[in-house]
């Protein structure tokens, strides 16, 4: 089976990341958005990860032209759909918003479009029933910046074609990734089933007033080498899709750490795409020598 029409349903950090590196790998995608204005959001997106894949793959004028060629927007999720071989749902962490947008594409897709979510946190057996396909649909999961952290997470559920996660093995590969196949569906797949309980951690850390979102990153980079802590990772998320993950949980202390992040929010500060979040963007602090002294 070959996916060379591709409709991404969000035009948000992953959503156009996957879109654009699709296009630049040949594919016709689609970004479909439920606004205008959340078009025009995906297009100032898109400006900053075609200047990144730029640099990444020392790519010519002619392939970002190329790859712009291949890439379309539209409010019209009918236009969207019609012919589309692969549909890659990336809209929020929310699964009434996921449920409304399935239902509306069981009426309009063709019979027999595949489609999958890359949701980081809910599970294919949560969202099947609202695709009216079950068997051709499944989970695609990506890490941010994936022209460069480039795993493709494939989860089938329960109801999925035994034949349809092999599928994704030779287009992950096609738009440059790397597949990853998770054998039985796990929460946040193999990537987020680590990393979230470890930003939990260090939110946790900053929610109970221990330590300050620089200082924890700081003793993280220090201590074990890695190039970012947890807060540098929450920048490069967006601190919208932490926010999202937090509010979805009903215990205290998730819903105090929602209302800790929404307070930054509220003043602008969403992290990489902003600008400004934990740390101050294109140059974050972070990456100062002195930042680790």
């Amino acid at each position: 089976m070959s996916y060379q029409k591709v409709t991404v349903a969000g035009g948000g950090t992953l959503g156009s990341q996957i879109a654009y590196m699709a296009a630049f790998s040949g594919k016709d995608a689609i970004i479909w958005g439920r606004s205008e204005g959340s078009l025009d959001r995906a297009k100032a997106r898109v400006a900053r990860w075609e200047e990144a894949v730029k640099d990444y793959y020392e790519a010519s004028q002619e392939e970002l032209d190329a790859a712009q060629a291949h890439l379309t927007y539209t409010t019209s999720l009918e236009d969207a759909l019609k012919g589309a071989d692969l549909v890659i749902e990336a809209l929020p962490e929310n699964i009434e918003t996921k449920k409304d947008f399935y239902e509306e594409f069981d009426k309009l897709a063709d019979p027999e479009t595949i489609v999958v979510t890359n949701s980081s946190t809910m599970l294919a057996s949560d969202l099947a029933e609202f695709t009216g396909r079950a068997d051709k649909f499944l989970g695609y999961h990506f890490a941010n910046t994936i022209w460069r952290n480039n795993t493709a997470e494939i989860m089938a559920g329960p109801e999925t074609d035994a034949d349809l996660a092999e599928t994704f093995i030779d287009f992950s590969r096609e738009i440059k990734m790397v597949p990853i196949m998770v054998n039985k569906e796990q929460h946040g797949y193999i990537l987020n089933a680590m990393l979230v309980p470890f930003l939990g951690a260090a939110t946790e850390l900053w929610v109970k007033g221990v330590a300050e979102p620089q200082d924890i990153d700081k003793t993280w980079m220090i201590a074990t080498g890695s190039p970012m802590g947890p807060f540098a990772v929450y920048d490069t998320v967006g601190l919208n899709t932490a926010y999202e993950i937090h509010n979805g949980k009903s215990d205290e202390a998730s819903q105090y750490a929602a209302k800790k992040f929404k307070e930054r929010i509220d003043e602008g500060l969403l992290g990489v795409e902003t600008g400004k979040g934990f740390y101050t963007y294109p140059n974050p602090e972070y990456l100062d020598p002195e930042f680790l002294k």
